[in-house]
């Protein structure tokens, strides 16, 4: 197993109101939500992002924290699971030229709605079937996607990802560590159907054999 980190440290917080998410949220909300499409992206926000547009203030300052991090270079290739509409790979690109950047989501939405100069290298697939041959890539991330999945589909998951990576991989997942944690995260959660405390996300990875990065996600 690799290391505890937090990669993302400086992509900017916001601040979000749970407890009136958890007034608001209701089961139809989420089965909504959990399509993936035209809503969860760009529709009302209690079926998700309210609106997902590419803005250089959030992805741009993580760039060089990765870049270090992985010792990123113009010869490696990268793979994003849960691209979305490929905001982090377009900033990738721009960082670091010549760099060959993939991602992958369920979304044929947000595939359609990406970024013109990522979209060739951006496809609709699952996490736990990763469309390419093993090591495939230097470099796998994953941000906030794979506790989208049920506990077996997930492990199936982290072990695709070890089959295709070369060197090295970083996950977020919805996580936390105390009742306090735990009670926010069951009144903001939309999408996520596996969310567990961290020492039994630990015993997940064990058990997938997942020798990645990770961190955790808490509102």
């Amino acid at each position: 197993m690799g290391n505890e980190i937090d990669l993302l440290v400086n992509y900017p917080r916001t601040k979000r109101d749970v407890n009136q998410r958890a007034k608001e949220k209701t089961e139809e909300d989420r089965i909504i939500a959990r399509q993936f499409g035209k809503e969860f992206f760009d529709g009302d926000r209690k079926h998700g992002y309210g609106g997902f547009s590419y803005h250089p203030r959030f992805w741009q300052p993580v760039m060089p924290t990765l870049t270090e991090h992985f010792e990123l270079t113009s010869t490696d290739k990268l793979l994003d699971i849960g691209c979305a509409k490929g905001f982090m790979l377009y900033d990738l690109v721009q960082s670091i030229p010549g760099m060959q950047c993939f991602g992958i989501d369920i979304s044929e939405y947000a595939i359609k709605q990406s970024l013109f100069h990522v979209k060739p290298n951006l496809m609709v697939a699952t996490a736990e079937a990763l469309p390419f041959p093993d090591k495939s890539f230097d470099v796998i991330i994953s941000v906030t996607t794979l506790h989208n999945l049920e506990k077996p589909r997930l492990i199936q998951a982290l072990k695709e990802i070890e089959r295709v990576k070369i060197r090295g991989s970083f996950i977020t997942v919805d996580a936390y560590h105390n009742d306090q944690e735990k009670a926010r995260m069951e009144d903001w959660n939309l999408t996520a159907r596996t969310v567990l405390h961290v020492n039994e996300w630990l015993e997940l990875f064990d058990k997938a054999g997942y020798t990645g990065d990770f961190y955790w996600f808490t509102p």
